[in-house]
């Protein structure tokens, strides 16, 4: 395939990025969420959209539009980043985009920043080339809270459904291998984040009292052991009652994923797994799971103290596939500690839940998301059925009707929401080669056939 030269777009793109990145946009801590917004505004605009802004419990929302065609497409992205603490790790400063060794770095260059900019470097190659119109109607909705759980999404989505509606929705994120291969996502899992609480007395007693008083740890890790089995699989009663089966094209996508995560081992240094290497891409794109991700109470500083714990709380995350509810799965959790003798032990939930959503992997909009990154990337994509984390995706499977599919330019070293977070510049020029070309061929109603 020969590809329009985009050098001057793609440099362009990259100093869109270093404002954006400059601006710290920390939605955990309320930090120039306004200024963000309107610089991101100001680049749409002037690329022909008409911006509305919304509020947002935590930071405005923004719904644009531009162009005109057959084919209506309804980006989704983010202008919030997470903290950059710990500072001191940081190589360079958070929030100065900076180059070293083909990489870019800096809080947001890849989520979401570097996304959101990149595709809208490659929509500018697009008007470019067809005389300063844009030959399809690109909606864009673009938040500030994705980092803080997307509190305000969902009702959002539901009240403006008709304004959102659209015949495709690409996704805020997706990533690249080092091999250079696009790796697409059709789903995501979804989740729900509780504490489990218990307290067995007023204030912490000497250790001695052990022998006749209750420890709140020893029920929390027996409570927590009866959750899961040795390979992972939750034991809940009931829990996978709703799982969807997978279609045949999810179990052939699967069957075609390389490698059995020894990217993920290697970059980690992973020493325990669960479950056979031959099924790591099942195990991740389709198998609900439970995550102990926190267990605190008593004494947790240097040296010992003996003392009995008057209370203690674990956090669990649960990461669940379609066709599973977040409420009902709290419910059988209560009714599964009760069951087990456990009813003294509080469930809080946390944040705002997620549902499952996974496309059809044969609808016309996903085959020619795969062609695109075909064609631009050079290399056969990676599809996936879903991805093994959670988003606020199935809002717009639910009001806006339509399928998403999720390609980036992250990558397995991008060290997103840590310090030191990053891009490679190879992915950012060929994340905008893909907008551009994304764009023309869903204008155009190219189809691949199945």
């Amino acid at each position: 395939m020969t590809q329009p030269d985009l050098t001057a777009h793609i440099e362009r793109g990259l100093r869109d990025l270093a404002d954006l990145v400059a601006i710290p946009s920390v939605s955990a801590q309320g930090r120039h969420l306004p200024d963000a917004a309107r610089a991101v505004q100001t680049l749409l605009e002037a690329e022909g959209f008409t911006v509305r802004e919304y509020p947002g419990q935590v930071a405005p929302i923004l719904l644009a539009e531009a162009g005109e065609g057959p084919f209506t497409l309804l980006i989704y992205n983010h202008y919030d980043v997470q903290p950059e603490d710990p500072a001191e790790l940081w190589d360079t400063p958070p929030f100065t985009l900076t180059e070293r060794d083909g990489r870019l770095y800096g809080r947001g260059a890849s989520d979401d920043k570097g996304e959101l900019v990149s595709r809208l470097a490659g929509l500018r190659a697009l008007r470019e080339q067809r005389g300063g119109s844009l030959p399809l109607k690109v909606k864009w909705l673009i938040e500030g809270e994705e980092e803080v759980g997307s509190p305000s999404l969902e009702a959002f989505i539901e009240a403006h459904a008709a304004e959102l509606k659209a015949d495709g929705v690409w996704w805020e994120f997706g990533s690249i291998t080092p091999e250079g291969r696009p790796v697409l996502y059709a789903g995501l899992k979804g989740i729900i984040c509780v504490e489990l609480r218990c307290r067995v007395a007023a204030s912490d007693l000497h250790s001695s009292n052990g022998a006749v008083v209750d420890n709140p740890l020893w029920r929390l890790a027996a409570a927590v052991a009866s959750l899961r089995g040795p390979d992972g699989t939750v034991l809940i009663p009931g829990f996978h009652d709703d799982v969807r089966p997978p279609s045949q094209a999810d179990l052939d996508a699967i069957a075609a994923l390389p490698g059995t995560g020894e990217a993920l081992r290697d970059t980690y240094d992973v020493t325990r797994t669960l479950g056979d290497r031959s099924e790591y891409h099942t195990r991740l794109n389709l198998k609900p799971v439970v995550n102990v991700n926190g267990f605190h109470g008593g004494y947790e500083g240097q040296g010992s103290k003996t003392v009995l714990p008057a209370s203690g709380m674990v956090k669990l995350d649960f990461r669940l596939v379609p066709d599973q509810h977040p409420d009902r799965i709290v419910e059988l959790l209560r009714a599964h500690l009760d069951t087990q003798g456990f009813s003294d032990i509080e469930i809080v939930e946390l944040e705002s839940h997620q549902h499952p959503a996974r496309s059809d992997l044969n609808h016309p909009f996903v085959r020619t998301a795969v062609q695109v990154a075909r064609d631009v990337h050079g290399q056969e994509p990676i599809l996936n059925p879903s991805s093994g984390g959670s988003g606020p995706m199935h809002p717009f499977m639910q009001h806006v009707g339509a399928p998403v599919i999720a390609l980036g330019i992250g990558n397995i070293g991008g060290r997103v929401h840590a310090p030191n977070e990053n891009i490679l510049r190879r992915d950012f020029e060929n994340g905008v080669r893909y907008a551009a070309a994304l764009l023309a061929a869903l204008a155009e109603g190219e189809s691949p056939a199945p």
